[in-house]
């Protein structure tokens, strides 16, 4: 989850609104500081994993209703996005994916993050990782998509290859 910043983490002023960059940003009023609080995307690769011809949706242990996505994770410093898709496909399903090929990009905003989402074809036997739950397997002809970032990734691969997904219905997040 994204840090707000109310007070500059490097001279404790309060931060105050401005333009920098032609955005709106949180930034110290002190001119000799100069902390701008740019809140970038952090990056996150995700994968529409295909085994044994079936798309593979895996569900993280820590989610609070049972919702079946698509692998991601945290791209890592010096880390090739390519290369990232397909060590996670390892560490979280215990398969060797065999190419990563782009989907597209897509914005999270919920999370501010930039989802950078892949094809891989992967093999060996699925042994779930720490992080997840469950998974299912889903025929590419009875796919469906949601409505955010990896599910329009989901939805995206599925059109190119001739399928038209229908959309489902989220469901409600739990309030904290």
């Amino acid at each position: 989850m994204t840090t707000i910043y109310r007070y500059c983490p490097r001279c404790a002023q309060a931060l105050q609104p401005r333009a920098e960059g032609g955005f709106p940003r949180q930034a110290c009023p002190d001119t000799q500081c100069g902390f701008v609080w740019w809140d970038n995307p952090t990056p996150v690769v995700a994968a529409v994993v295909e085994h044994e011809g079936e798309v593979i949706l895996a569900r993280n242990k820590l989610w609070t209703y049972r919702f079946f996505g698509l692998v991601t994770g945290f791209l890592e410093r010096n880390e090739i996005p390519h290369e990232a898709v397909l060590r996670e496909v390892e560490e979280e399903l215990g398969l060797k994916g065999d190419t990563a090929t782009l989907i597209g990009h897509y914005t999270f905003e919920r999370m501010n993050q930039l989802i950078i989402a892949y094809h891989v074809p992967a093999s060996g036997e699925i042994r779930l990782g720490e992080e997840l739950a469950e998974y299912i397997r889903v025929a590419p002809q009875q796919a469906r998509y949601w409505p955010a970032a990896t599910g329009l990734a989901l939805r995206d691969w599925l059109r190119a290859r001739g399928f038209d997904p229908q959309p489902i219905e989220m469901p409600a997040r739990p309030r904290s």
